[in-house]
């Protein structure tokens, strides 16, 4: 029977079975963790190399700090080493950043020899992105978007617009507003754009249904996301 304990303090050179069950037990903990994040994620496309980056990156982080192990020297050096890597990925989703530090945490854990930690850290963070995924904390949906409409200068138009708006979304607010210049018609143009969150999936349509009912008012385009819903 393996002693975990015997692995966990070892010496500052592990022997070939501490190296072997560090990294079986990195690439656990990052399929652990990748299997979280797909599961959690609510994103359409599967990130396939994101996914596979989580797993790998345990690993190399493991690797890496037992390469180390208690020298000084080594640690500085590098430092330098990796000091002349330049990632230009950007990684735009904080939630991304988290669960890549998660894994690159974990496999540090693993690397120091520190098992305990690394399997009960590891499964309090996947729990927690459970909890997270089904709590409020988790929008079930994009529901920002951009509202584009055009009325003449009546008097009532934008009260029974805005009207509708606080029927169905949640928080407007006017991001642009644009008047009509020249003489006739055109004059008394006004373009009108709105910053909108909808309260659920089905008041978009709703929404522009109940715009072109009103005398007055043309609805330009309704976009979620930048994804076009509808637009006349």
């Amino acid at each position: 029977m393996l002693d975990l304990s015997s692995l966990q303090y070892s010496s500052e050179y592990p022997g070939v079975t501490a190296i072997i069950f560090t990294v079986l037990c990195s690439v656990l903990l990052g399929i652990m963790i990748a299997f979280t994040y797909e599961k959690t994620s609510r994103d359409v496309d599967r990130p396939d190399n994101f996914l596979q980056a989580l797993i790998l990156v345990t690993v190399v982080a493991a690797t890496v700090i037992q390469a180390i192990g208690d020298s000084l020297a080594r640690g500085l050096g590098m430092i330098g080493a990796l000091s002349i890597i330049r990632f230009r990925t950007t990684i735009r989703d904080p939630r991304n950043i988290v669960f890549m530090f998660g894994s690159i945490a974990a496999g540090i854990a693993c690397g120091v020899m520190g098992f305990t930690i690394a399997i009960f850290g590891t499964v309090g963070f996947c729990l927690t992105a459970f909890l997270l995924r089904f709590s409020s904390f988790s929008e079930k949906e994009k529901l920002f978007g951009n509202l584009k409409i055009k009325f003449y200068k009546v008097d009532g138009n934008r009260k029974a617009l805005e009207t509708v708006l606080a029927k169905h979304c949640t928080k407007f607010a006017v991001s642009k507003k644009e008047y009509g210049t020249g003489s006739g018609k055109k004059s008394n143009l006004i373009n009108y754009e709105y910053r909108i969150k909808l309260k659920d999936s089905y008041a978009a349509q709703e929404l522009v249904d109940e715009l072109d009912d009103l005398y007055g008012i043309v609805v330009g385009s309704l976009t979620i996301e930048n994804k076009n819903v509808d637009s006349i």
